[in-house]
């Protein structure tokens, strides 16, 4: 199994964190989220004690909200005592209804409205990182407008290629997000920022990409960044508070994608900061990473129920699930790999291969295809592993279709953290 909370039980049933999935099919329906809170909870420790160890002090993950955002994550982010990052007001919300200590989070987005600023700093938000002029320039004037000063990351973009998806890659010159340092609009970005009244500069962010297995990508971005903070330092006479490396370590979606461990990987990383900072001759700052997918990824499992077997001979087997892309795009989207099972027959042989398609109208609604797997039939259970970021909260109501429930497990109870939509629920806002 690609990870060590899955196994295989006497009925042969698929068991996720301790729990039959068949089991928990019958009792809480389908298509269903599941999330082992004891697998997040071992990865934010893993991260948080790795970066105490090799970095500097204060230095701390960030839990980029955008791979999962709920309630109960936040009050697991602020029981865990780690940072957040928000990229829209809904998250703010979100994170702040949960109880989130919200001078802890950090206010991440390309197009932040007005009206986005305003609410951000109506709600304590701790910092926004800034990515263009005209927000320095609205961040600024909103600041003065509340009487307040308001702390500051600039991101910019270091123009390395990480050898990820071209959709999910964000640190090349030509990314939409961020002033790239190249062009020379992270140092313009820097002067303006420092001329402003209502702004205090605390560092500087940079994210290149997802699934990124190796640390060389993090190392080279490190690189850039530390010389032109020494640069900015020199010149400006600024003193470098924070530097945000972002996120994107890799996770494991399917038997080829490597096992890594990211406390070696964060300590490779710091290790180069620690030298590069002494050779460069300037204070190490306090590091930020930002995980979101390596945090939850692996927590989640999302179960179906099987509606049809249809075999087309010479051509293409599909199982149809009443799911798909409604709470899964991602394939759609991205091609991206999943590992699939038959949570009724785990210990079967895996000798039916199969497309397994989603219910929409929809003829790009697949899952994966071509997979190997037992041969299922009508209402048998299927899961498919490491789900837990991306797709709860990417998921949408295309063909008025209902959004699933998540349910979260742990060692003692097992509880909804968010229910099942209601057909109620998708015209509610109909007028």
């Amino acid at each position: 199994m690609i990870c060590d909370n899955i196994s295989v039980n006497e009925n042969g049933h698929l068991i996720f964190a301790g729990r039959d999935t068949v089991e928990l099919a019958q009792k809480y329906g389908t298509p269903l989220y599941l999330m082992d809170e004891n697998k997040i909870r071992e990865h934010i420790r893993e991260y948080k004690t790795a970066m105490q160890k090799y970095m500097p002090a204060g230095s701390i993950p960030e839990f980029a909200s955008k791979a999962f955002s709920c309630k109960q994550i936040y009050r697991i982010m602020a029981e865990e005592d780690i940072d957040i990052d928000v990229v829209s007001i809904g998250e703010i919300f979100t994170a702040k209804s949960a109880g989130f200590p919200m001078e802890r989070s950090f206010f991440h987005g390309n197009n932040k409205t007005d009206a986005d600023i305003a609410f951000a700093m109506e709600n304590g938000v701790g910092y926004i990182v800034a990515d263009s002029f005209e927000e320095l320039d609205a961040i600024n004037s909103i600041a003065k407008s509340k009487g307040l000063t308001q702390k500051l990351l600039i991101r910019l973009t270091p123009g390395i290629d990480p050898h990820t998806h071209k959709k999910i890659s964000t640190g090349s010159v030509e990314s939409k997000f961020g002033f790239a340092i190249q062009t020379g609009d992270g140092e313009k970005a820097v002067i303006k920022a420092l001329s402003l009244d209502n702004i205090s500069l605390c560092g500087f962010h940079c994210h290149i990409g997802s699934q990124i297995f190796e640390s060389e990508p993090f190392i080279t971005a490190a690189e850039i960044m530390l010389a032109f903070i020494k640069d900015i330092n020199i010149k400006y006479s600024l003193k470098t508070e924070m530097l945000n490396l972002g996120g994107g370590f890799g996770v494991r979606y399917v038997e080829s994608d490597p096992e890594i461990s990211y406390s070696e990987k964060i300590k490779e990383v710091a290790e180069y900061i620690n030298k590069q900072c002494k050779s460069l001759e300037i204070d190490v700052p306090v590091i930020h990473l930002e995980p979101g997918r390596s945090l939850v990824a692996d927590a989640g499992m999302t179960l179906y129920t099987v509606g049809s077997v249809k075999e087309i001979e010479g051509y293409a087997n599909y199982v149809s699930i009443d799911g798909g892309m409604t709470d899964n795009p991602r394939y759609t989207l991205y091609e991206s790999p999943y590992t699939v099972l038959l949570a009724s027959k785990a210990n079967g042989k895996k000798d039916f291969k199969a497309t397994i398609a989603g219910r929409c109208c929809e003829s790009g609604d697949l899952i994966q295809e071509n997979v190997l797997i037992a041969k299922p039939q009508r209402n048998d259970i299927l899961a498919v592993l490491t789900t837990g970021a991306y797709n709860y909260s990417m998921a949408s109501n295309y063909n008025r279709v209902p959004r699933p429930a998540v349910l979260f497990l742990n060692d003692n109870s097992e509880y909804i953290a968010v229910k099942r939509e209601s057909l109620s629920d998708i015209c509610s806002l109909d007028i």
